[in-house]
C-alpha cells in the first residue's frame, strides 16, 4: 500500500472480496475474509517478463469490463471462463455473483475505467515465475475504483484473482 490509501481487501464489509487463487495475496486478507480459489503449487517453469505497459493496461481495462459486463447482466460466466483452470475450479458463476454482488448493488459504472489511466500501488511485478500482480486505483468522481488483480500464464495471461471495490471520493485522489 503507498500513501496510506485502502487497498481492496477481503472483509466482512468489502464490497467484493478476493476471489484468489495465490498464496501470496493471503497476506492481505483481514480478519473474516477468505480467500475463494487455491491454485496447486507451480511446477518449475521458466519466468516470464513482466508485459510491457500497453499489454499491462490492456489485461487489466479487459478484466475490468468483464467485470462491469458481468454486473450489469448478471451472467458471470464469462469472468468465469477469462480464469485460470484453478480460478475456474473453485469459482462457478452463481458464486462469482455471490462475490460482486456488493458492489453489483451499488451500481458502479466500471466502464469509466476503460478510459482512465491507474495510479498502482504495485505496478505490474511478477510474483512466481508465471504470475503477475497488479494493484491501484482509478481516480473517478463520484467514486474511485481500487483494484487487485492475480494473473496466470497458461499459453495466454489469464485470471488468477479479483478484486474490485469502490472508493470514497476522498481515497480516489492519488497520494491519499
Amino acid at each position: 500500500m503507498t500513501g496510506g490509501s485502502p487497498s481492496p481487501r477481503p472483509g466482512p464489509r468489502a464490497p467484493a472480496r478476493f476471489v484468489c487463487a495465490a498464496l501470496a495475496l493471503a497476506a492481505l486478507a483481514q480478519p473474516g475474509g477468505a480467500a475463494l480459489a487455491q491454485a496447486p503449487p507451480a511446477a518449475a517453469a521458466p519466468a516470464l517478463p513482466v508485459p510491457d505497459e500497453a499489454t499491462s493496461l490492456k489485461m487489466l481495462w479487459s478484466a475490468m469490463a468483464a467485470v462491469d459486463h458481468a454486473n450489469r447482466t448478471g451472467n458471470y460466466s464469462v469472468l468465469r471462463d477469462l480464469g485460470s483452470p484453478a480460478f475456474q475450479a473453485n469459482n462457478n458463476a452463481a458464486n462469482l455473483a455471490a462475490i460482486f454482488a456488493g458492489l453489483r448493488g451499488q451500481d458502479v459504472d466500471l466502464s469509466a475505467t476503460l478510459l482512465a489511466t491507474p495510479a498502482w500501488d504495485i505496478a505490474p511485478t511478477m510474483i512466481q515465475p508465471r504470475m503477475l500482480r497488479m494493484r491501484g486505483r482509478f481516480a473517478l468522481r463520484p467514486a474511485g475504483i481500487a483494484f487487485d488483480l492475480l494473473f496466470t500464464w497458461d499459453s495466454a495471461w489469464r485470471i488468477e484473482g479479483i478484486a474490485v471495490q469502490a472508493l470514497p471520493d476522498t481515497a480516489a485522489a492519488p497520494g491519499r
